[in-house]
């Protein structure tokens, strides 16, 4: 398959993010990776190739400070991240969408679409979707590192660079913590694929979302 050429949607007030538009039929698909990663991975190429056999659009990206986009990772939070996503798709879709997100952009996801039109969401895909990390993925003590710190560096096997989580970044996790709501007020259809031998993502999360 021949890749779409990479595009780079400007702002003014933002760096500049790193794309690839499919065009075809809708709705629009939307990937959302997952912390650090961006739109070269399996799972954005698997589903662009997908989209390309049925000839649906599909928009690939990466967040601001990562991948081919402008700005420095460290400088990002989660609402940084949901915002790049609803700046892309309100400059090059039109109609409907489908959110497809990885692990943390299972919760950039969730994120973004209780923040769109709602008019416009034809569905939500989460693949091991990570949402309220900032509360379950780290211990007591890494916690407090990231607090009296600012800054926590941990190994990671998917990257031979540390995985980064700034002060910032936590913060503004948990201001946006979704799952300890009574209900998230989605009524597109929602599906939450989590295979129970997950080692990063405990597969319970999945089954907790408030949905109605």
């Amino acid at each position: 398959m021949t890749l779409p050429p990479t595009a780079f949607l400007h702002r003014a007030d933002r760096p500049a993010l790193a794309y690839r538009h499919l065009p075809g039929e809708g709705p629009t698909v939307v990937f959302l990776p997952g912390y650090m990663s961006d739109m070269e991975g399996g799972k954005a190429t698997a589903l662009l190739a997908d989209c390309a056999a049925r000839r649906q659009s599909c928009l690939l990206f990466d967040y601001a400070g990562c991948g081919l986009s402008e700005g420095r990772f460290a400088d990002q939070t989660l609402t940084d991240w949901r915002g790049d996503v609803l700046d892309l798709i309100a400059a090059l879709v039109q109609g409907p969408v489908v959110l497809v997100g990885s692990s943390m952009g299972g919760w950039v996801m969730l994120l973004a679409a209780v923040t769109v039109d709602r008019s416009r969401l034809a569905g939500l895909v989460g693949i091991a979707a990570a949402p309220d990390f900032t509360d379950w993925g780290f211990t007591d003590a890494e916690k407090a590192i990231i607090q009296t710190e600012g800054v926590l560096l941990q190994e990671t096997p998917y990257s031979d660079q540390p995985y980064i989580t700034t002060r910032a970044f936590w913060d503004s996790g948990e201001a946006n913590r979704l799952l300890t709501l009574s209900s998230i007020p989605l009524t597109c259809p929602v599906h939450l694929p989590h295979g129970q031998r997950d080692d990063d993502v405990p597969w319970e999360i999945s089954r907790n979302w408030p949905l109605n």
